[in-house]
């Protein structure tokens, strides 16, 4: 069956319908090593679940007819136990205010396997009012005078032109297609992630009257009634100047707008010149930025940017003046562009100033292990990983 668009009658007697559109929510993410003191839980991880919770209720205080999140709410296929309890908690406020939600899996909460169970299973048993496709194949949802066409993250990439084509679009009504990917237009934007799928540019037609995408966590307009989001929370330094937050749209007045939501700020510092300054002199310019910054309610995550720099001037680098400047933020991430090479490095290449038994637990999570297995990899990975730092400290320490 192709995909069918009926010829649009007047748009008399037809609603409106006013839809907050967001997605990549990302509910269970921790990074950074900073524990809450109250809980002992990953401070990046709670700060999550309270800024989606706080979300929810901006949200909630706007009225929307609808919720439509299009994708990756959780950041797992097994959620943890908050995760579960802010989505579910998050549904009773939504369903309190009887606004229905829209939701569809993205690749990092679909389930991989046909065989394995989907974490949206739990939502269903919610009372609230939820829509919810996991399925691996294209649902129609329909809420007053608009149809929602869902199409979440699928297995393979193919699959998402044989769902498109069973849509058949609601006669004198207003039709919105959900679906999560990159978009073509976007391609060198790829995020590398596991099941991550590219939406061929043919499916985002006008004859919609919105797409909601989700996938790519900048806030961008793709086709003419296309639009991402952008993701709540700042996932990834690369994502530092994007837009975030969430689109209100007027489906009757055609109109889309933005809408703040709550999270933690990041903070690009500029660039600091290494070229004839010594190492100390370095660290104390990146203190100085650091001391620049006006903090609001909670420390951001901060980037700085060394040019000119080399390889002795990083080992050199006063630490302590360095781990003064981090314990005022909740992460401080140092970019380096070499010297006599333009190509932008990172601090990374500083194993020091690096936790890199942090960056793999992070990519062993994305592989969707079975747990038993995921546990022994992480235990003997992050051992091998600190033996390689030690011995790079030790070799820095002898020059």
């Amino acid at each position: 069956m192709r995909c069918t668009f009926i010829q649009k009658m007047p748009t008399e007697g037809v609603s409106g319908m006013r839809i907050v559109h967001c997605a990549d929510s990302h509910l269970g993410l921790s990074a950074f090593h900073r524990l809450d003191p109250e809980t002992g839980m990953n401070l990046r991880e709670k700060q999550i679940y309270r800024h989606f919770l706080e979300g929810i209720d901006r949200i909630i205080a706007i009225r929307p007819d609808a919720v439509v999140h299009a994708g990756d709410i959780f950041h797992s296929v097994k959620p943890k136990t908050m995760a579960y309890t802010t989505a579910l908690e998050a549904l009773s406020r939504l369903g309190n205010a009887g606004i229905p939600l829209v939701v569809i899996a993205g690749n990092h909460d679909m389930a991989k396997s046909r065989y394995t169970a989907s974490p949206f299973e739990v939502l269903n048993y919610h009372a609230a009012p939820l829509h919810a496709a996991y399925r691996y194949r294209y649902e129609p949802v329909d809420l007053g005078d608009t149809r929602f066409h869902l199409i979440p993250n699928l297995l393979q990439a193919d699959q998402y032109r044989e769902e498109f084509d069973r849509i058949e679009s609601l006669r004198n009504g207003r039709n919105v297609l959900v679906t999560h990917g990159l978009a073509t237009t976007l391609r060198d934007y790829r995020l590398n992630t596991v099941m991550e799928h590219e939406i061929d540019s043919t499916m985002l037609s006008p004859d919609f009257d919105y797409i909601a995408l989700g996938h790519f966590h900048g806030r961008r307009q793709v086709a003419e009634r296309a639009w991402y989001c952008g993701s709540q929370e700042y996932c990834s330094y690369g994502e530092i100047h994007d837009g975030k937050g969430a689109l209100v749209t007027d489906l009757a007045r055609g109109t889309v707008e933005p809408l703040e939501l709550p999270r933690t700020p990041m903070v690009d510092l500029g660039e600091v010149e290494c070229g004839d300054i010594s190492p100390r002199q370095v660290g104390e310019a990146i203190a100085a930025h650091v001391e620049g910054i006006r903090f609001g309610e909670e420390p951001p995550m901060a980037m700085v940017t060394l040019t000119g720099a080399d390889r002795k001037t990083l080992q050199a680098m006063d630490q302590g003046i360095l781990r003064e400047a981090r314990e005022r933020l909740l992460d401080l991430r140092i970019q380096v562009k070499a010297a006599g090479d333009g190509t932008p490095l990172t601090e990374r290449h500083d194993l020091r100033g690096v936790n890199y038994v942090d960056l793999f637990g992070e990519y062993l999570q994305a592989q969707q292990l079975p747990e038993r297995q995921h546990r022994y990899v992480l235990e003997k990975g992050s051992a091998v990983i600190r033996q390689v730092m030690a011995g790079e400290g030790e070799e820095d320490a002898s020059r």
